[in-house]
């Protein structure tokens, strides 16, 4: 319990966050919130059917009182429709968390710098919690601790690509100089790649496609909970060194030496 994820002032002891799209159906993203164990999922609230009031929507199907609900502005290909989408998120959820996303690539689906971050200034000076989802970008990263990001997000890979995590050297400058948590966000494939990043110091991953898309999404929410969980210990203990050469798992002293007959 002394392990806490903070983010925003509210504290967290799950590490891993989940997102909601791309489930085939209710039954499977419930499986998955379940099995995950998460606390904090993001939904793209620009992408749900809001002008009619009588329209069930993903937001009537998930418990407010057990998540924490984190509004992205998925489908923002600018800053300010990424400023519009989050304070449309802020009126319907009533809350000031968001992840910001702003992608005019249609293709790799890669984050524009320029527009996270000034969208992410915006924002913050209204209030928002801001959640910046980056390229693993040492100097933005920056930029947006500086501007008053509560963390940064930078990816793996490209959204939902399954490549695990490309960006590593990248990701570990980035932890090095982060004043604020670290989430590794896109492109994480299984639960190896989690655990990985949290074994180099990653506060939390966020994970959507390879859950929801994943033949069992419960057991794969759960797959990626430990792979988080034995990633973060492995990182609070201490790996050893690597080194060229081997080492004796036993001590020398005291064998016996070799009969010459």
């Amino acid at each position: 319990m002394s392990d806490m994820l903070t983010i925003g002032g509210k504290n967290f002891t799950s590490r891993l966050m989940t997102g909601t799209g791309k489930h085939r159906n209710t039954e499977d993203l419930l499986a998955a919130l379940e099995g995950s164990q998460c606390e904090i999922i993001t939904v793209a609230i620009g992408r749900l059917n809001l002008e009619d009031p009588n329209e069930k929507t993903l937001l009537d199907d998930i418990d407010w009182d057990k998540y924490t609900i984190l509004p992205n502005t998925a489908g923002s290909a600018t800053a300010e429709q990424a400023v519009m989408v989050a304070r449309l998120a802020r009126q319907v959820t009533g809350s000031n968390w968001v992840k910001v996303e702003v992608i005019p690539d249609a293709k790799y689906l890669l984050p524009d710098p320029i527009g996270t971050l000034e969208a992410s200034k915006i924002l913050v000076d209204d209030g928002f919690t801001v959640l910046p989802y980056i390229t693993a970008d040492v100097i933005l990263a920056e930029r947006l601790q500086e501007a008053g990001c509560a963390t940064v997000m930078p990816l793996g890979s490209p959204i939902g690509s399954g490549q695990g995590v490309k960006t590593r050297e990248e990701i570990e400058i980035i932890i090095e100089r982060a004043e604020v948590p670290v989430v590794v966000d896109a492109g994480l494939g299984v639960p190896s790649d989690a655990s990985m990043v949290m074994e180099l110091g990653a506060d939390a991953v966020l994970v959507n496609t390879a859950i929801a898309q994943a033949q069992d999404p419960g057991l794969m929410g759960e797959a990626f909970r430990l792979g988080v969980d034995g990633g973060r210990k492995a990182f609070l203990a201490g790996r050893i060194p690597e080194k060229n050469y081997a080492t004796t798992s036993s001590p020398g002293a005291g064998i016996a030496p070799a009969s010459a007959g």
